[in-house]
């Protein structure tokens, strides 16, 4: 029996979003758990789709002992606060120096996450842990898909490991896999040989979905490489919204075999270069995305999905913006609903004015992003809620939501889901809380980019992507870099920075 130690600190950093992430935003959660420490750690994330819980459950069926850190996780923003980024390393350093010795470390980590004063957060993690443990102690890291992983982390590590899907619905399955590094490392007593490839070129988020070509393909070709090689390999798709010297996708694995693994990582990150012109998406403005989906919505008993991309609460956004709400309205389809809207004081003024009754409101544009404009006019109140719930979906499934107040407004025949607590919408239950069956609309556009195909794709007739203005440009060049690394091409076969 091995005495492993385990924490988490996660966070997706977008570093041209307008708000950052505070000691509020880790103690709020954004979907997960609120900061945990020691021993509640287990039972906080029981049954969830996180990393941790998947790292837990194998680990404990194993029969080894765990030595719980600190956990805390915030909704994507700008950089996370240099206060709380000291306060949580220094608990889990701090933690972990208490539990010494130790047989092995597990951080579950995204990968993204730049500071006020770091651009490569969790490479300061590892460093710090580093020196904690020593350097014959393994540390494994697993990390989201949209890491933007640095060679300086990679090289403090044991070894780390990857998400496969987006919507990432094998996160839990990524923290067994990293508890298979970690038993694999405590039986053999060496070290893994390593390997690791960046990527030339970003890609845009709603282009990395793993349900559509080439990323299908491409996490086929890994699965393929992995059982030829023998290596534990990992793509990233990296997140293009940090303005990091690091900011790309990689690749990377880990095998007893040097030479093996060596192999399989270039084998894999040729085959990605080889797909760069096949990382295409398709956008439609507001009005032609509602126009398009008026006519096609119902059809088959399916809603048509609307995908509000540019203000995906998953990637800095802050669920506030009001263009694809703005032309809902002015063309009035039937049967549309959209959420969810992030607007604490609207949705505490519609629990004031009541079911039923109509008032005027002011909807959205809390943060002042250009082109963004609030929507003033009446309302009626359909519904209203407390925001508790449990989420069914495949990717969200598990989590206990705390929304805060909710309602539901209507106008024009359009409806808009209103939520307190900022987080994308990639769960059904988000709707039916207030009363909203998804598959009963013919129209249900959501804050999100892609994590909501998990639950939402099955029952759509057809889904848009809309690029409506928002903090999370569709097309990274669209962005103003400032710290790339020279060559690194904006988008697929897009143009140069530097």
């Amino acid at each position: 029996m091995a005495t492993i130690a385990v924490g988490t600190f996660q966070h997706e950093t977008n570093t041209f979003a307008p708000s950052k992430a505070d000691r509020a935003a880790f103690l709020n959660g954004g979907g997960w758990p609120s900061m945990v420490r020691g021993a509640a750690i287990p039972a906080a994330f029981a049954g969830m789709n996180v990393p941790i819980a998947g790292f837990i459950a194998a680990a404990t069926a194993a029969g080894h002992r765990l030595a719980p850190l600190i956990c805390a996780n915030a909704t994507p923003s700008a950089q996370v606060a240099d206060d709380i980024f000291a306060e949580v390393v220094d608990t889990m350093c701090a933690d972990l120096a208490k539990a010494l010795p130790v047989d092995a470390v597990y951080l579950d980590l995204h990968g993204a996450m730049v500071t006020d004063s770091l651009e490569d957060g969790e490479g300061e993690i590892v460093r710090r842990v580093r020196a904690v443990v020593g350097p014959r102690i393994p540390i494994v890291v697993s990390l989201d898909l949209h890491a933007n992983v640095s060679r300086a982390m990679f090289d403090i590590v044991d070894a780390c490991v990857a998400y496969r899907t987006y919507p990432h619905v094998d996160m839990a399955e990524t923290g067994g896999r990293a508890f298979a590094l970690v038993a694999q490392i405590l039986a053999t007593g060496e070290r893994l040989a390593g390997a690791f490839r960046q990527i030339p070129f970003m890609i845009p988020l709603t282009a990395q979905c793993s349900l559509i070509e080439p990323g299908a393909g491409l996490y086929r070709r890994l699965a393929e490489l992995e059982a030829r090689s023998g290596a534990v390999l990992s793509y990233c798709t990296g997140f293009p919204a940090a303005d990091i010297r690091d900011c790309a996708p990689s690749v990377f694995g880990f095998a007893r075999d040097a030479a093996a693994v060596e192999a399989a990582v270039a084998e894999l990150a040729a085959s990605v270069c080889d797909a760069e012109r096949d990382y295409v998406a398709e956008l439609y403005s507001p009005e032609d995305a509602v126009a398009r989906a008026a006519a096609r919505g119902g059809r088959n008993g399916k809603p048509v999905v609307l995908a509000d991309t540019q203000d995906n609460p998953g990637a800095g956004g802050n669920g506030d913006t009001t263009g694809l709400l703005a032309a809902m309205l002015r063309l009035r389809p039937q049967g549309a609903v959209l959420g969810m809207l992030i607007d604490p004081a609207a949705a505490i003024q519609a629990h004031r004015v009541g079911v039923g009754n109509s008032a005027e409101f002011r909807l959205g544009a809390l943060f002042g992003w250009p082109a963004v404009e609030p929507v003033i006019g009446p309302f009626k109140v359909l519904a209203t809620g407390d925001g508790a719930f449990m989420c069914t979906g495949p990717f969200y499934g598990g989590s206990r939501m705390q929304l805060g107040p909710m309602a539901v407004l209507e106008a024009n025949g359009v409806r808009v889901v209103l939520a307190s607590k900022k987080v994308q919408t990639a769960d059904q239950e988000m709707f039916r809380h207030v009363g909203i069956e998804p598959i009963r609309e013919k129209i249900v556009a959501v804050k999100s980019s892609v994590h909501f195909r998990a639950d939402f794709q099955p029952i759509a007739e057809e889904v848009l992507v809309v690029e409506a203005p928002g903090p999370n440009p569709a097309d990274p060049a669209a962005l103003a870099w400032k710290r790339l690394r020279k060559g690194l091409r904006l988008r697929p076969h897009g143009p140069v920075f530097g």
